[in-house]
């Protein structure tokens, strides 16, 4: 079995012929655009892309609202982001890539790196970061930032482009491994992680994680995903996406 903390790997393992159709009868909860129509893999409990900033050092009417602040000459040095090559950042940017096409996408990068946008090692050091000052605000996921808030750190929370392309929601991802030497087992497990009551669990822990599954309640420091704008994008899709990117990528981010 294969378990990630978003799509997009489980989405490239399947492009590999890696993975094996398992429809869960748990899966039936989460809704559509979270899960693979051809049951190669499942989300489940999910996390945004949000923006942290530094209320010290910013105010609420003066915050940055969308991915399109990272080039806004106001925040030259001054706003972060975790290494696109890693974690969930590669989703986002695969998602920027799979929205606006390649031309645009690089020319926005391009932008970022000459707005002195600072590339960290993770979402955490983006987090920190903020919380320290050195940066006014940062891209990081929501739990991440909801560690900070729960102690009392000077940082609120913005989800980006409600008023546009919307906030990349990404949920954990489960899978079947081709071949698996205990595949009974394995079904067993991702029935599990897909129930109601790993939500709940998962909802009350530090991660503070998002549910999909309809009436499971919401952590205090995030939204529900039904309260966000999420961004429309195609998570098979994203696969073919970065794998077109990835030179570029690497490049950018002075990899080799």
């Amino acid at each position: 079995m294969f378990w990630a903390n978003e799509p997009l790997r489980a989405v490239m393992l399947q492009q590999q012929g890696l993975l094996a159709p398992y429809q869960s009868p748990n899966a039936d909860g989460i809704p559509a655009r979270y899960r693979d129509p051809d049951g190669y893999w499942a989300g489940f409990a999910a996390r945004a892309r949000v923006i942290v900033y530094n209320t010290s050092q910013v105010k609420p009417q003066e915050a940055p609202s969308s991915v399109l602040d990272l080039v806004d000459p106001r925040w030259k040095g001054r706003a972060g982001l975790a290494n696109p090559l890693f974690g969930t950042t590669t989703t986002q940017v695969a998602a920027l890539f799979g929205r606006w096409g390649e031309e645009k996408a690089r020319t926005f990068l391009d932008g970022v790196k000459a707005n002195g946008v600072k590339i960290v090692t993770s979402n955490g050091e983006a987090k920190d970061l903020v919380v320290s000052g050195e940066l006014a605000w940062a891209f990081t996921d929501t739990d991440d930032a909801n560690e900070a808030l729960e102690q009392h750190k000077p940082v609120a929370v913005v989800y980006p482009d409600q008023n546009g392309i919307g906030t990349l929601v990404m949920p954990n991802a489960v899978a079947l491994v081709k071949g698996a030497p205990h595949p009974e087992q394995a079904k067993k497990l991702i029935d599990h992680l897909l129930s109601r009551p790993v939500e709940e669990r998962l909802a009350k822990s530090t991660a503070a994680q998002m549910p999909l599954h309809a009436g499971v309640s919401v952590p205090p420091n995030v939204k529900p995903v039904s309260a966000v704008k999420d961004m429309a994008v195609t998570f098979p899709a994203l696969g073919k996406a970065i794998e077109q990117a990835l030179p570029y990528l690497t490049q950018w981010s002075g990899a080799r």
